[in-house]
């Protein structure tokens, strides 16, 4: 649903209520379970707006979780099936290990990102990362 993402991708809380109101114009009578749930969480769903663009974007974004979900499925759905659970997890670990290091791009704007985290968290998020 490609209306929804004009809800999470607004630039404030408040435009991104009046999208959901749109949303719920346009869907509410197809799709009544899914607007009325957003419309029931709204209290804690809307919470990201707190954070600048930047880190909403971060939290919205699954495609880097999807691709590596996406290469670990590739790597188990082959075999048949496994002895015990430990030959599972030793084969998950070599695949997060072979994955891992493919990840050389840092994100976009990160230091920026990290002092926001920082102002916001604290100590809690740690700089040296």
């Amino acid at each position: 649903m490609q209306d929804l993402k004009t809800v999470y991708q607004a630039s404030t809380k408040d435009k991104a209520e009046l999208e959901l109101d749109k949303l719920n114009d346009k869907w509410g009578l197809k799709y009544p379970v899914v607007i009325k749930s957003w419309q029931n969480n709204w209290h804690k769903l809307s919470t990201y707006f707190a954070y600048d663009e930047q880190i909403r974007r971060l939290i919205y974004t699954t495609n880097a979780v999807e691709g590596f979900h996406r290469q670990v499925r590739k790597i188990t759905k082959t075999k048949g099936a496994f002895p015990n659970d430990m030959a599972l997890l030793k084969l998950i670990y070599l695949a997060v290990e072979n994955i891992s290091r493919k990840w050389t791009s840092p994100l976009q704007n990160w230091a920026l990102t990290a002092q926001q985290l920082r102002i916001k968290f604290g100590d809690r998020m740690r700089m040296d990362l």
